[in-house]
């Protein structure tokens, strides 16, 4: 083992508005053996997600928020190191909640085995990890997609958003992906096949999507929020679902933006058109998780779906990555390659 220490990325400080560099700080800490029962893990890939602002703000959530001096939160995919535990050996390649380190250390809970000969082990985090399990329940149990049908999803090249689409294709349904920027539009149509893609930054945005959806639409699978939901909320036909599973327009916003107070026109068409707009968060449908890995494997393995991933290398950059990422300038899923 030639490593001698943990290097970890910290909450330095709570952001106000958008997070910047020194909202984080890089430690050095002693690396520890492996007691009974442990085992020691080195990160080889770190995933970088959404959720994760919410978690820097001290704000009530879902989830406790990260203590000052805490190391961030994420989920990585890792190699076993050291092993006391009788579930591991070294060598093992395990999947897990460790954080923004290079190495942790775990009694077992919460890891799970990953198979390097099933798919790339980075795929772990993205198309067969939590954003593809978000994407699986969230379509299937609150969306409800039929044939015919038109759905629209937002931030639709994200790990997310760009398998929502292509299982609503293999459902039958019409579908309408949003992304920013020409590549990322051209990737949906041209790569992942969707009916149409739109570009949200475009000044006649939505007069793109009504005629993108000249019979409305049934399905919207919100990731984003703001101006997009803007234009897609006219459009919502009677009894459309709305599986509401990322705000990301919002999550640097400390408080409620300026204008008109839209609640009553929101409520009025929940109940005129029978709306069904359900938040979730992917752990609410933990008992699927078998289904999930094994649907999703099998059209990895016909080819009938894709995926993309946008690798940085280093984790004294995950906090610039992060960035970006609430700025929209990823495309595909988001991982900090951390060791080999």
């Amino acid at each position: 083992m030639n490593a001698k220490v943990n290097r970890q990325i910290v909450l330095a400080s709570r952001p106000t508005g958008e997070p910047r560099t020194d909202n984080f700080r890089l430690i050095e800490t002693p690396l520890p053996l492996a007691g009974a029962g442990e085992v020691l893990l080195e990160t080889l890939f770190l995933s970088l997600d959404p959720y994760m602002r919410g978690r820097m703000s001290a704000a009530k959530s879902y989830a406790p928020p990260i203590e000052i001096g805490g190391v961030m939160v994420g989920g990585a995919v890792s190699r076993v190191l050291q092993s006391h535990h009788a579930d591991f050996k070294p060598g093992d390649i395990v999947q897990g909640r460790t954080g923004w380190q290079s190495h942790a250390m775990s009694d077992g809970a919460g890891l799970q085995k990953v198979d390097p000969a099933l798919a790339p082990i980075s795929t772990a985090l993205g198309v067969l990890g939590m954003p593809g399990m978000t994407a699986y329940t969230g379509l299937l149990n609150l969306g409800q997609p039929k044939p015919g049908e038109t759905l629209v999803v937002a931030a639709a090249t994200g790990p997310v958003g760009s398998l929502v689409g292509q299982i609503a294709k293999l459902k039958g349904c019409h579908v309408v992906g949003i992304a920013g920027g020409a590549d990322k539009v051209r990737y949906l149509t041209d790569e992942l096949g969707f009916d149409v893609a739109l570009d949200h930054r475009a000044p006649d945005f939505a007069a793109q999507l009504a005629k993108a959806a000249p019979r409305g639409i049934d399905i919207y699978f919100e990731n984003v929020g703001g101006h997009v939901w803007e234009a897609v909320f006219p459009l919502l036909n009677d009894f459309a679902r709305v599986p509401v599973c990322g705000l990301i327009a919002h999550y640097n916003e400390d408080g409620l933006r300026p204008g008109p107070d839209r609640l009553p026109r929101l409520m009025r068409a929940v109940l005129s058109k029978r709306l069904n707009l359900r938040g979730f968060i992917v752990s609410d449908f933990a008992a699927q998780a078998d289904d999930f890995r094994r649907d999703v494997a099998a059209w990895l393995k016909a080819r009938t779906i894709k995926y993309k991933e946008d690798i940085v290398l280093g984790l004294e950059n995950a906090p610039g990555a992060f960035i970006g990422l609430l700025k929209g300038q990823n495309f595909g899923k988001l991982l900090v390659k951390v060791a080999d």
